[in-house]
């Protein structure tokens, strides 16, 4: 399945989020990923490659440098469910609601409507998935986890990826 591709610029011009999957600098996002977050740590690029490749990217850009400083990912299909993960935004580059737009794109991205249940999982930012509208399961005895036998793999239990 192929859809158009989409761009938004920040109010101030300084920022581009884009769903171009050949704009991703793979380097950042393998670095972030494989050295800064808690979910998945040691990840090797090429599994990195891979899930991006078969997920709607979001790449977060300083417009003047065209350096990638974000990143989201969404597992979905299109219609009833869209799984949001790997969501940052690096470290110079915070405390300037670049994480807030980027959530904000996610969810308002045209092609995913209306899904009937957005999930994530997040350990340090309940207060920005709030305000988009995120809860706590209504009722997590209905959800189930089937975990990787790999030691590598992360520990999706605690909820921490």
């Amino acid at each position: 399945m192929s859809f158009p591709l989409v761009e938004w610029s920040s109010p101030d011009g300084q920022f581009l989020l884009s769903t171009d999957p050949a704009r991703l600098d793979l380097a950042v996002v393998h670095d972030y990923l494989a050295n800064q977050s808690y979910w998945l740590p040691g990840v090797s690029r090429e599994n990195v490659a891979r899930a991006a490749a078969n997920s709607l990217c979001f790449g977060l850009y300083e417009t003047a440098s065209g350096r990638q400083v974000g990143y989201a990912r969404v597992v979905t299909d299109y219609t009833f469910f869209a799984y949001l993960c790997d969501v940052f935004v690096l470290e110079a580059f915070r405390g300037r609601g670049l994480g807030k737009w980027l959530v904000e794109a996610v969810l308002q991205h045209p092609d995913i409507p209306n899904p009937r249940r957005w999930l994530l999982a997040t350990k340090d930012a309940h207060t920005l998935y709030t305000q988009h509208g995120f809860g706590p399961l209504a009722d997590p005895t209905r959800w189930m986890v089937k975990m990787a036998a790999a030691a590598s793999s992360p520990d999706l239990s605690s909820a921490d990826a």
